[in-house]
């Protein structure tokens, strides 16, 4: 299926790894533009060698600093003189239980989390191309990465907790918003995929092997994502074929979630 993106430009942030990394990759084999925006100036170069010159731009920049949502609109724009989407993912909050995470965590992870997307998507609002009548696939669309802990909490992912539910809902309000104008917000729950993330927290609870056999048994499809089929799902809700998708919560985890 040929997605309908050629040429457009998306910013994806947390890009240089992991599920982001998985995104950029997807919507560049599609024939999309991608700025690339992560914190590591080494990480955001080689991704950007391994995309291609033509296809994508590196950005340094923390979605925690209350400067980088324009800074990122500004960079993209200028280089690609275009901007008509966003896959926004950060790394996940650290790990620990409610009574062990203090109040400077929980700030951070708000920060980070939380409001960095938030701002980023705001920005983007302003710039992003719309229709005033019925939507045509050619405005613009956002996607948020958060986490099957926007459904049902997870062990030991506190801040996650706290603050996923909080952006899905919030996904659904800025759904409505920006309706009128035909631009599509989305949010995407991934479960258990094999990143460096996931392999972290696997290692945190034990015998990495073991606790991923366990997770795996409990997972219907019996095995973790690849981070391909992340993006591949990706790349399909920001292009024109998902034109009538916004205001959702897609959960992809191979069925280990209870909820419908």
């Amino acid at each position: 299926m040929d997605l309908g993106i050629k040429q457009r430009t998306y910013v994806v942030t947390g890009g240089s790894s992991g599920l982001g990394l998985a995104g950029a990759r997807a919507l560049v084999a599609e024939g999309a533009q991608v700025a690339i925006v992560a914190r590591s100036a080494d990480r955001v170069a080689q991704t950007v060698e391994q995309l291609g010159s033509e296809a994508a731009v590196g950005i340094v920049a923390d979605l925690a600093d209350a400067t980088a949502a324009e800074l990122i609109v500004s960079a993209a724009r200028a280089h690609f003189g275009r901007l008509d989407g966003a896959l926004i993912s950060v790394g996940g909050p650290p790990p620990g239980s409610a009574l062990e995470t203090t109040d400077d965590l929980w700030r951070a992870g708000f920060e980070a989390t939380f409001l960095g997307p938030l701002r980023l998507t705001r920005t983007l609002s302003q710039v992003l191309p719309n229709s005033s009548g019925p939507n045509t696939g050619t405005s613009g669309a956002i996607l948020l990465v958060l986490s099957t802990s926007a459904r049902a909490p997870i062990p030991d992912l506190a801040v996650s907790n706290g603050l996923r539910p909080g952006l899905a809902g919030l996904t659904k309000q800025l759904g409505d918003e920006f309706g009128g104008r035909g631009i599509r917000v989305n949010s995407i729950a991934p479960g258990r995929f094999g990143t460096d993330r996931v392999a972290s927290l696997d290692a945190r609870a034990g015998d990495p092997a073991e606790v991923r056999r366990t997770i795996e048994a409990s997972i219907p499809l019996g095995r973790y994502g690849e981070a391909a089929e992340f993006g591949s799902l990706a790349a399909f809700v920001l292009s024109p074929r998902a034109s009538y998708l916004t205001g959702t919560l897609l959960t992809i985890d191979g069925g280990a979630s209870r909820q419908f």
